[in-house]
C-alpha cells in the first residue's frame, strides 16, 4: 500500500514568490518608472529585453542604476511598453477626455446600454428625432 501525504507539500518556487533575488540597492527614479511601466504592461525584464534586442542584464541595470539613456532608447522602451516617452521621463501626461457625453447624459446612456436591444433602439430613435428637431429649429 502506498502512503499518501495529507499535508500540503512545501514548494518554494510557486507563483506567489517574487522572481529573482532581492535587490541590494534602491532603484533610481528613472528605473522606478521603467519597472512600474514594465509591470503595468505585464512583462518581465527578459521579455522587455527581447523586444528591444538587448540582454536582460541591461534592463536590470537600467532599473537599478542612474543611467543616461539616448533618446532612441527611450523611444524604443516606450514603444515596447505601450506608453509615451514623457511617462518614462516622469513628465505629467495630460489626461485625454473621452469622446462620449459627460455628466448626467453619460450616466443615462450607460443605463440605456444595459437594456434589451429593442428598447435601446426605440430610445435612440427618440433621441435622434429630438436632435433632428433641434437642428431644424436652430437653422430655420
Amino acid at each position: 500500500m502506498q502512503a499518501i501525504s495529507v499535508y500540503p507539500s512545501f514548494d518554494p518556487y510557486n507563483a506567489i514568490m517574487p522572481m529573482g533575488r532581492p535587490a541590494k540597492t534602491k532603484r533610481s527614479p528613472l528605473g522606478e518608472r521603467i519597472a512600474a511601466l514594465r509591470e503595468r504592461a505585464g512583462i518581465s525584464q527578459t521579455q522587455l529585453a527581447d523586444k528591444l534586442g538587448i540582454g536582460q542584464q541591461t534592463v536590470g541595470y537600467w532599473e537599478r542604476r542612474a543611467v543616461a539613456l539616448k533618446p532612441a532608447q527611450i523611444e524604443a522602451i516606450a514603444v515596447a511598453l505601450g506608453c509615451t516617452p514623457q511617462e518614462i521621463l516622469g513628465f505629467a501626461v495630460p489626461k485625454t477626455r473621452g469622446s462620449g457625453p459627460t455628466g448626467k447624459a453619460r450616466q443615462v446612456f450607460e443605463r440605456v446600454s444595459q437594456l434589451p436591444r429593442a428598447t435601446q433602439q426605440r430610445i435612440l430613435a427618440n433621441v435622434e428625432d429630438a436632435l433632428t428637431a433641434y437642428q431644424v429649429r436652430k437653422t430655420g
